[in-house]
């Protein structure tokens, strides 16, 4: 039986300290963090003999330095195929209908969004949809034949498809740009008809 009060108490003496000794292994905060919570979760693991050794802190550093060392091992491995292979092909960007597409989802409610994404982009049938969102099948018939509609529209809007990327605001208000939103956010001035 695991002494779940003791590894607590433990944990929170020693963890600042792991976090620190991890950080100088790895020069690498966001790393360190994730090694250190390795190490605590093979402590809880093997608590019983970890509360029994003369030193479970001792313990603790020892297998973060070993889970440092494999890690900084793994990455050396990485490095060397990818001097090998060269730097990765750039990402090219998304295609215009990509970018529309996902303009006009961001226009929908969530409810909405969520139901189409779930149906369209995982293939789930109405019923998982349902189980899923936690609604009636009903509601989610529903929710997916309005998301369809308002989505097409703002799609075949001749203003939404233009090269401007024009969409409807989620809130009542003037038609405007992708580009006049992003002025207006960094505080710019900018004409809109």
């Amino acid at each position: 039986m695991r002494d779940a009060a003791g590894f607590d108490d433990f944990y929170r003496d020693t963890s600042v300290r792991m976090v620190r000794y991890g950080y100088a292994l790895t020069g690498d905060l966001a790393e360190a963090q994730d090694l250190v919570q390795e190490a605590y979760t093979r402590a809880w693991r093997q608590w019983g003999t970890v509360s029994a050794h003369p030193a479970p802190d001792a313990w603790i550093r020892l297998v973060l330095a070993r889970l440092a060392t494999d890690r900084r091992r793994r990455l050396r491995g990485w490095w060397a195929a990818l001097s090998r292979s060269g730097p990765p092909e750039p990402v090219r960007p998304p295609a215009d209908d990509t970018v529309l597409v996902t303009t006009a989802l961001r226009q929908l409610p969530e409810h909405l969004r969520q139901a189409l994404a779930l149906h369209y982009l995982f293939d789930l049938p109405v019923a998982d949809i349902a189980e899923e969102t936690g609604a009636a099948v009903g509601t989610v018939t529903s929710w997916l034949t309005r998301g369809r509609r308002e989505l097409a529209a703002l799609l075949t809007d001749p203003e939404a498809t233009s090269a401007s990327a024009t969409v409807r605001v989620s809130k009542p208000g003037p038609r405007s740009t992708v580009s006049d939103h992003r002025s207006a956010r960094m505080g710019e001035v900018s004409d809109v008809e």
